[in-house]
């Protein structure tokens, strides 16, 4: 259960980091950054928020505003203004905006950055890859190497899973296991591709070291002339 929460609050703060934003909109995020499975739901988003505000890494930017109703002069206007006003001034914590303070962007650099696994390997990684453009490009490096390292591993077990299940598995079982095998493949190839990007762009942001003058400077010819 810590793990998953770690793992909201992390997706929260990056969210907040990029944008201020209200709790329905929020939610949304959510489930684009830790995907359709993630299912997270109000009841675990709210308290998230709250303990985030409590500990004072989110802090509430904005509500919004609730427009006049009018008075319409009539009995029946009247009493449906009246209704309305009461719908309008119920309480609405969908409507309060949530902003990432100071702490909130050191917390969630220090959540970034660790590696420690936030709950299964695969939305870990997924999960800091949405983020990965606020790490350093060493960072990154590592990131990626870590995982694909994770996936190679992953690969000769399912080739051995495979070798032995041969004889026992049916033509169906055998598809499922040559199509987790082809996927696992498929994702070092995309690794490899966004290694060697990251490694092109940490050698072209590195700027190179000046050439050793290798000639004597010409004023000292001159002397020795």
């Amino acid at each position: 259960m810590a793990v998953r929460t770690t793992a909201l609050e992390l997706a929260i703060l990056g969210l907040l980091k990029q944008q201020e934003l209200h709790g329905y909109e929020l939610k949304k995020r959510l489930v684009d950054t830790l995907g359709v499975t993630a299912a997270v739901s109000f009841g675990s988003l709210y308290p998230a928020l709250a303990r985030l505000e409590r500990s004072g890494a989110v802090k509430a930017v904005a509500a919004a505003t609730r427009p006049a109703i009018p008075h319409t002069g009539s009995l029946g206007g009247e009493l449906a203004a009246f209704r309305a006003r009461v719908v309008a001034n119920r309480p609405s914590r969908g409507k309060k905006v949530y902003g990432i303070t100071e702490a909130g962007a050191e917390r969630f650099a220090e959540l970034l950055a660790t590696d420690t696994p936030l709950e299964d390997a695969d939305r870990a990684f997924t999960l800091r890859l949405a983020f990965a453009r606020y790490l350093p490009v060493e960072v990154r490096l590592r990131l990626l190497e870590r995982r694909r390292m994770h996936l190679q591993e992953r690969l000769s077990l399912l080739a051995g899973r495979q070798l032995a299940g041969q004889d026992r598995l049916d033509e169906y079982g055998r598809t499922l296991m040559e199509h987790d095998r082809e996927m696992t493949e498929c994702d070092i190839s995309w690794l490899d591709r966004l290694i060697a990007a990251e490694r092109l762009s940490a050698q072209v942001s590195t700027p190179a070291a000046p050439a050793t003058q290798s000639m004597q400077d010409p004023a000292l010819e001159d002397h020795h002339l």
